[in-house]
């Protein structure tokens, strides 16, 4: 029997679930958060690795989940990350299942998570020069992310996806630079607006580099054709490069949005269910869950609370309200 959808009133139907693993990271990004890092949630208010799986499957059971995406913080910091792919691969249906990573522990994980059952990998690299990369994370560890993205790749973690934002005046300049590495390495860039989920509040739109800056960029040294096909509740808008088959595509989230095909919801590290990255509300599953709920109560919370998702994230009205938390507690 089919399972009851996440449908809202606008008409979307959810089948991508992206979870977050912790709300930790490694790294010091200047556009996700300050350099002396945040105030973590503490142990007791992260699900339990059970309580991830068993609400994942209730997602792809009752809900019609086909999708999942382990995300953070930096989902590679999650000590039982292995054991919750290889729980998740053995539902019925099977997900598909991906992670979005920093990739600096992906060198001695990237083996363990393919035979677990993950089926590729999304890795941030803003830059291609190692002193750019330790000024964008404040960390010194450019090499261990590259070699995470060897390692996914000979792993069979493919098609190992790369996602790009540029800064002003540090390393805005290198988008047909990142573009070209990427074609020879046979990987997928995709470049991505910065958003205003920084927790330091810094954002401005006068002045970040929108998707058009970049697409000029590209194009003062590849052909890029658009890719015909109609992206769906794809994020990116996709270009070929010279023709093929090597593509590249752009997330514009705040000059061009997306909300109308939106196919997600979000599972945050401390449970919470959001209806959208820029959602300024969340519904409750750890509470339900551990008040001892069975799974059909849980499933109808999860419809109620995506049945009430907005139309759009509304950047561009005046009354926009910034999420409380930022990106690395929400999930990428």
């Amino acid at each position: 029997m089919r399972p009851q959808t996440l449908i809202d009133t606008h008409g979307r139907v959810a089948t991508d679930l992206r979870v977050s693993l912790t709300d930790r990271c490694n790294l010091r990004c200047t556009y996700c958060m300050p350099e002396e890092g945040l105030q973590w949630l503490a142990k007791p208010d992260l699900l339990t690795d059970d309580e991830i799986v068993r609400l994942i499957g209730i997602a792809v059971t009752s809900l019609g989940i086909e999708e999942v995406r382990f995300t953070g913080g930096e989902p590679l910091l999650r000590p039982g990350l292995v054991g919750i792919v290889e729980r998740v691969a053995a539902l019925e249906p099977r997900p598909q299942m991906s992670l979005t990573t920093n990739g600096i522990g992906l060198k001695r994980t990237a083996t363990a998570l393919k035979a677990a059952g993950l089926d590729r990998v999304n890795v941030s690299l803003d830059t291609l020069r190692p002193d750019v990369f330790q000024t964008l994370t404040r960390r010194d560890r450019h090499k261990d992310v590259i070699e995470g993205l060897y390692a996914a790749h000979d792993a069979g973690l493919t098609p190992v996806k790369v996602n790009s934002v540029l800064m002003p005046g540090l390393n805005d300049d290198e988008a047909p630079d990142l573009l070209a590495w990427a074609v020879e390495h046979t990987y997928e860039l995709r470049f991505i607006e910065q958003m205003p989920l920084d927790a330091q509040h810094g954002w401005k739109r006068d002045g970040m580099i929108t998707a058009g800056d970049i697409l000029t960029s590209l194009r003062t040294r590849f052909a890029l054709t658009s890719e015909g096909e109609k992206r769906g509740s794809a994020p990116a808008e996709r270009w070929l490069v010279d023709g093929g088959p090597h593509v590249v595509g752009v997330i514009a989230s705040v000059t061009r949005p997306f909300c109308a095909a939106c196919d997600r919801t979000r599972l945050t590290a401390d449970g919470q269910v959001r209806t959208c990255l820029f959602a300024t509300e969340e519904t409750d599953l750890r509470a339900v869950l551990r008040s001892g709920a069975p799974d059909e109560e849980i499933a109808r919370i999860w419809r109620l609370a995506m049945w009430g998702k907005k139309a759009g994230a509304g950047l561009d009205d005046p009354s926009f309200v910034r999420p409380q938390r930022p990106m690395s507690a929400i999930g990428g």
